[in-house]
C-alpha cells in the first residue's frame, strides 16, 4: 500500500512538469511576431503575363483588377502596391516585404511599361519634434482664451462704426 503511494507522488511530478513544460511553450509561442498583408496581393503568374504592347488598360484591369491608385498628372500610370509587416506585441510594425508594381499606358490605352520596385526603395521618415512650426506672433493660453473681449461687436470692423 505504502508503494501505490509513492508511485502516485511521482505521477503527480511528473503532471505537473508536463504542464509547466506546456504552458512555458505556450508562453513562447505568444511572443511570436504577427505578421499582416497590406494592399495588393501579389500573384507572380499574373505579374508576368502582363507584357508591354499586348495588353491594355481593360485586359490589365481584367488580370489584376483595379490598382490601388493611379497618377493623376503626367503618364497614365497604375499602381499596384504590396506590403508585408510584421511585428512582436507591443512594439511597432516594421516592413518585411514592400512591393510597388508600376504599369504605364500610352495615349491609346496599351501598355507602354512594367515596372517593379521593392523595399529599398522606401523612404522612412523621421518627425522633428511633436509641433508643427509656424509663422506669426507665440500666443500664450490666456492670451488665447482672454484676446478677443472688447473685439467682437464693437463696431470697430473693416466698414467702420454705424455701417
Amino acid at each position: 500500500m505504502g508503494q501505490s503511494k509513492i508511485l502516485t507522488a511521482a505521477g503527480r511530478g511528473r503532471i505537473a512538469k508536463l504542464a509547466l513544460l506546456g504552458g512555458a511553450l505556450l508562453s513562447l509561442g505568444a511572443c511570436a511576431s504577427i505578421q499582416e498583408s497590406r494592399g495588393y496581393v501579389i500573384d507572380q503568374v499574373l505579374l508576368q503575363s502582363i507584357q508591354p504592347g499586348i495588353d491594355n488598360k481593360r485586359s490589365v484591369e481584367g488580370t489584376l483588377g483595379r490598382p490601388t491608385f493611379t497618377s493623376q498628372f503626367g503618364e497614365q500610370t497604375w499602381y499596384y502596391i504590396s506590403s508585408v509587416t510584421a511585428r512582436k506585441p507591443f512594439v511597432r510594425p516594421r516592413i518585411r516585404n514592400h512591393s510597388v508594381l508600376a504599369i504605364k499606358f500610352d495615349e491609346d490605352g496599351n501598355v507602354a511599361m512594367v515596372d517593379r520596385k521593392g523595399v529599398e526603395e522606401v523612404v522612412y521618415l523621421q518627425p522633428d519634434g511633436d509641433k508643427t512650426p509656424t509663422l506669426g506672433r507665440e500666443r500664450g493660453f490666456l492670451e488665447d482664451l482672454f484676446g478677443n473681449i472688447g473685439q467682437v461687436g464693437s463696431g470697430a470692423g473693416p466698414a467702420g462704426p454705424g455701417q
